[in-house]
């Protein structure tokens, strides 16, 4: 796990919209996708839209025009990695 992305981690113990992470974190949001994607691919974070109670199965076609409105949290085996790093 990089740096940024034990970072962001950091961030989604809890579920957190997109906007509030680029405040958080103070990544531009174009660098926080770019993290978020492959994150998601590994099964480390959840995203949620359009509400915080439905999830959605990462698909990389459409997390580009859905990713900026989402909300995102630490999967269970993302929270493992990132406590025993």
């Amino acid at each position: 796990m990089t740096d940024p992305e034990f970072d962001l981690l950091d961030e989604l113990y809890f579920v957190t919209p997109f906007r509030l992470l680029v405040e958080r974190t103070g990544r531009p949001a174009a660098e926080l996708l770019a993290l978020l994607g492959p994150l998601l691919e590994k099964g480390l974070v959840r995203y949620y839209w359009p509400d915080p109670d439905t999830e959605l199965a990462y698909e990389p076609t459409s997390f580009g025009a859905l990713g900026r409105d989402a909300s995102y949290l630490a999967s269970k085996e993302g929270l493992l990695q990132h406590n025993t790093r």
